[in-house]
């Protein structure tokens, strides 16, 4: 009867986790224009909602992200099947030790796992600023790459591609390839991409610094797929990672949201 029991709590606990994530069915929007109520806030050496700094502020009806500590803003909701649309600019002000790098941010996406465990101490306590997630990813000259951040798991998924130098570069009629770590640029990354401030490749779609761009991230159960500016820069399949919480990241650069919104998937 015990061993009933035990197996009943832990099919009881799975059910839950399984369940814990919401599919989108009606537009949600994640930023209201006012304040950060669907999201909390989380910065590396510093914890949850503890943002002294104003590291996170909304003003004039956008979200600023001033870049100054690396961390992010977390859904307090985790999300699967929908259709992200965002829209952002790059600010002016960038900080060490990127303070001469590329302007650089994120969106995770299917975050799982402790806040901060995209890297853990030798005691192993979460000592990183992010989650585990696969990230869209967004840099000058690099906006739609995918990066798999690893947690205590390793996230993978497979995309069709190109090789150009050492480097992977989404191609349509590529071949298919498994990536359980690194990146996977978008199909246009200038191959001579450099980490300097103001980096323009020759193929960008990116606006440029103070404009804004729209980006969208649709995830259909395994699927993903990178959209800027209406374009299609990126896209792959058997994601390890299906659903999740949804973070904004902050990594050195200021920039704005001004609008975070969840969409059905068309049927």
């Amino acid at each position: 009867m015990l061993r009933m029991a035990a197996l009943s709590g832990i099919m009881f606990a799975m059910s839950v986790a399984l369940a814990s994530a919401q599919p989108v069915t009606a537009p949600i929007k994640l930023f209201n224009g006012k304040n950060l109520d669907n999201f909390y806030t989380y910065l590396r050496g510093v914890g949850k909602n503890k943002d002294e700094k104003g590291v996170f502020t909304v003003v004039n009806g956008s979200i600023r992200v001033s870049g100054e500590l690396f961390g992010a803003i977390t859904t307090e909701k985790e999300y699967e099947n929908y259709h992200l649309i965002v829209e952002f600019k790059w600010g002016t002000k960038t900080w060490a030790p990127r303070e001469k790098a590329t302007m650089d941010s994120g969106i995770l996406l299917h975050c799982v796992g402790a806040d901060g465990g995209s890297s853990y101490s030798k005691d192993g306590k979460p000592v990183g600023p992010w989650m585990e997630s696969i990230e869209c990813q967004m840099i000058e000259g690099g906006t739609g790459d995918f990066i798999l951040v690893g947690g205590k798991g390793k996230p993978k998924i497979t995309a069709t591609v190109k090789q150009i130098g050492k480097q992977w570069h989404f191609d349509p009629k590529g071949e298919a390839k498994e990536f359980m770590g690194g990146r996977i640029n978008w199909y246009g990354r200038d191959p001579d991409w450099k980490d300097v401030k103001g980096f323009r490749g020759k193929n960008d779609v990116e606006k440029i610094a103070g404009e804004w761009n729209t980006l969208e991230c649709v995830c259909d159960g395994d699927k993903i797929t990178n959209i800027l500016n209406g374009v299609v820069v990126n896209a792959g399949t058997k994601a390890s990672h299906t659903k999740g919480k949804i973070q904004f990241q902050s990594e050195g650069a200021e920039l704005f949201f001004r609008r975070i919104e969840l969409l059905p998937l068309k049927k």
